[in-house]
């Protein structure tokens, strides 16, 4: 394709950032099959140790790839359609691979529970409204692996985990607003520094796991918690402008 008059034509040092910022956004990719083969051999600590690093690539490829600006410097490719296509392996795929194989659920609730998630995930990352332009989410943003960890680490009985599961599945295709917590436009220096000491905690729970002791994973709830509400609040009051 000939470049029009006026428009400067990546270099290459340019293109091979923006080739090299795809390429860490596809290293989840990777990062799912190994929590999934982890799942497979019961290895479920490691597998939350993969679902850490995962998440720390999600977290940080979007400012990556503004940085290198690759929509201009690689127009042909879809970065945010790779993002959807990982982040769909790492918080939706195999979170319910997880769930399932580690007895978290009532026998002959499993697979419908994991399907649950799966579907209601699958349309929530399609919606042509899942994200929007001013940086949230709408309806629950498909934190499984959240979910997951909370419900291996706190070992409530099977049924309420199912139900929990069930609810959240539920709550995807309700269109309330949810932060986006690394480019929300409200409190967002407060959120992301929350985030990172909440996210330091579940470090710490996923190495002590499967004996996380409970104060220290209810305490961890610090986070959620403020998370939802603060949605919740952002969205009604959104709501309620004419």
């Amino acid at each position: 394709m000939t470049p029009q008059p006026g428009t400067a034509h990546p270099d290459v040092y340019s293109r091979l950032f923006a080739w090299m910022v795809h390429g860490y956004t596809a290293s989840g990719a990777i990062a799912a099959f190994a929590m999934a083969v982890a799942v497979l051999h019961d290895r479920y600590r490691i597998a939350f140790l993969l679902m850490i690093a995962a998440t720390v690539i999600d977290a940080t490829d979007g400012a990556l790839a503004r940085l290198a600006r690759v929509k201009a410097v690689t127009p042909s490719f879809d970065g945010a359609r790779l993002d959807d296509i990982v982040d769909y392996l790492t918080f939706v795929f195999v979170p319910a691979l997880l769930v399932f194989q580690a007895g978290l659920l009532p026998a002959g609730w499993g697979g419908g529970v994991a399907a649950a998630m799966l579907m209601s995930s699958a349309y929530g990352f399609s919606a042509s409204d899942a994200k929007t332009d001013d940086h949230f989410f709408t309806g629950f943003p498909s934190y499984w692996n959240i979910a997951a960890l909370y419900l291996y680490a706190a070992r409530l009985p099977q049924i309420v985990n199912a139900i929990l599961l069930l609810v959240l599945s539920a709550m995807v295709f309700v269109r309330t607003r949810y932060v986006y917590p690394s480019r929300t436009p409200v409190l967002r220096g407060l959120t992301i520094a929350l985030c990172v000491a909440w996210a330091l905690m579940m470090v710490q729970i996923v190495l002590l796991l499967p004996d996380a002791p409970m104060p220290l994973v209810a305490a961890s709830l610090f986070f959620p918690v403020y998370y939802t509400v603060l949605s919740f609040v952002l969205h009604r009051r959104q709501a309620r402008r004419p």
